[in-house]
C-alpha cells in the first residue's frame, strides 16, 4: 500500500499521466502489415496499440512481431508481408488499465511495461500511460519529499541496507 503522503506527492502531476489517445499512434486490425510497418517506422516506436473500427482496444502490435514475418533464416524478404494483416501477428492478452485503475496498479504494471493502454467499461481506447510520465513524477517526488515534509526515523539505529548502500542515517 502506497502512504497517503507519497501517493498525493506522486499524483500532484497526474493530469500528465494519461497520453490521450488523439496523441497516440494507432492502427485498425484490419490493416495490412505492410501499412502498420510504414506507420511503426515512421513514428519511431516499437510497439503501438491496435483498436476495431469502433476504437475498441483489442491489442499492440510490435515492429518485432512484423519482422518475425518477413524474416527467414537465410534472407528478409517483404513480400512475405502480402496478404497479412495486423490481426494475424498483433498481441492479444497484454496488460491494460482501465479509467478507474489505481496508482498502485499502474505502478506494478509499468514494471514490464513502457506503457499502458487505457480504456474505459466498454474498451474504447482512452490513451496510454507510460514509465516515462510515472518517472518524471517519481523525480518529482523524490526532490520534493523532504523540502514538504520532515521525516522521522521509526527505528533509532540504521538498517543494515543503509550501510551497505553507503547512506548515512542521521
Amino acid at each position: 500500500m502506497i502512504g497517503k503522503d507519497t501517493q498525493a506527492l506522486l499524483l500532484e502531476n497526474q493530469d500528465n499521466f494519461l497520453i490521450p489517445a488523439d496523441n497516440v499512434a494507432t492502427v485498425m486490425y484490419n490493416h495490412s502489415l505492410d501499412h502498420a510497418l510504414l506507420v511503426l517506422s515512421n513514428v519511431g516506436y516499437t510497439k503501438i496499440p491496435v483498436l476495431d473500427k469502433e476504437d475498441h482496444f483489442v491489442g499492440l502490435l510490435g515492429l518485432n512481431d512484423i519482422v518475425r514475418k518477413m524474416v527467414s533464416l537465410t534472407d528478409i524478404d517483404t513480400d512475405n508481408l502480402a496478404g497479412l494483416t495486423v490481426a494475424d501477428v498483433m498481441e492479444i492478452g497484454v496488460d491494460y488499465l482501465t479509467d478507474e485503475s489505481d496508482l498502485e496498479d499502474i505502478l506494478h504494471l509499468l514494471v514490464n511495461n513502457s506503457f499502458l493502454p487505457m480504456i474505459n467499461k466498454e474498451r474504447i481506447f482512452l490513451g496510454i500511460i507510460t514509465r516515462k510520465e510515472i518517472l518524471k513524477c517519481t523525480n518529482h517526488l523524490v526532490h520534493d519529499l523532504e523540502r514538504r515534509y520532515q521525516l522521522v526515523p521509526k527505528e533509532d539505529k540504521p538498517r543494515d541496507t543503509d550501510k551497505k548502500a553507503g547512506l548515512q542515517v542521521i
